[in-house]
């Protein structure tokens, strides 16, 4: 498979090694000159010379909307995954144009989510909790976070489309928010525009109590759920890689790229079930700006 990649900041440079990794032949698109084999400077040009099958949007948030334009423009018609989130804001775009659209919440692919979907299929969910937290100075390696889009409102940085993660894989085991409440906003002495911290509560089809936190000031950092239902008290910590069900903890080893490489997988053998389809993605950027509202207003916002 000829695959590009649109951007080459870290995230889009760990889908070009990844994809070179798995064989594909990879071009990439960048406004900077880069040490990388097949890199273009236009998409124009890249997509006359290289002639993808299958697109990585993985530039800024804030230009996924009109990557796709353009794209369309150019007529493309294969594969395209957009790193998540979606848009900085809801967009309205028909992704039909496209053989099919994509959304790289990548978590989905991680085993111990898998196995907690799992485990939870046919039960009714009594409470659901997650927690993510990071330090934003500590984030990317030898990068001001001042500069970086986490930081910047017009580059659709801010907790809540940064660590969207857990608003979709929580959103897709429970089968679809209802209704949000929420509470964020920019607490910390952290030097950025964007909120650094959110409290969700959320009404979902399977569970009626449904609580997602999520910061930029976490020092130790971590990344975990809690899920309670008649018969099973399930606990996941993601960072450390171990599941608990009822008291019985079992390890599960998971190096990072892997859940890349599954993703990346899924897209190339047509396997569409656990990828985060458009329309997926697409309700979690109205669930994002129904909690920004809440926030404001300090009332329930219904789907």
């Amino acid at each position: 498979m000829k695959a590009l990649v649109i951007g080459f900041g870290s995230i889009g440079s760990r889908h070009a090694r990844i994809l070179m990794e798995l064989g594909c032949d990879v071009g990439v698109v960048s406004r900077r000159a880069i040490d990388f084999s097949k890199s273009y400077l236009s998409l124009e040009k890249a997509l006359n010379e290289h002639q993808p099958d299958y697109i990585v949007i993985a530039n800024r948030t804030s230009e996924h909307f009109l990557t796709l334009k353009r794209l369309q423009a150019l007529r493309f018609q294969g594969i395209v995954m957009v790193e998540k989130p979606l848009f900085g804001r809801a967009e309205r775009f028909d992704p039909k144009y496209f053989k099919k659209v994509v959304v790289g919440y990548n978590l989905r692919f991680h085993p111990l989510i898998m196995k907690l979907r799992a485990l939870l299929k046919g039960r009714k969910i009594l409470t659901a909790q997650t927690y993510v937290g990071k330090d934003l100075r500590k984030w990317r390696k030898n990068a001001d976070y001042r500069k970086s889009y986490s930081a910047l409102k017009d580059e659709g940085g801010g907790v809540l489309r940064d660590l969207s993660h857990e608003l979709d894989y929580m959103n897709w085991i429970l089968g679809g928010w209802k209704a949000v409440t929420a509470v964020g906003g920019h607490y910390s002495r952290l030097a950025i525009e964007t909120d650094d911290a959110y409290c969700v509560m959320m009404k979902t089809k399977r569970c009626e109590s449904v609580l997602v936190q999520m910061n930029y000031v976490d020092h130790a950092g971590h990344r975990a759920m809690i899920f309670n239902s008649d018969d099973l008290t399930v606990k996941v910590d993601l960072m450390n890689g171990w599941i608990e069900v009822n008291g019985k903890k079992q390890k599960f080893e998971s190096e990072r790229d892997q859940t890349y490489r599954d993703e990346h997988r899924a897209v190339m053998a047509g396997k569409w079930n656990n990828l985060c389809s458009y329309e997926e993605a697409m309700d979690i950027m109205h669930l994002i700006e129904s909690a920004e509202k809440s926030s404001k207003t300090e009332k329930w916002v219904k789907k």
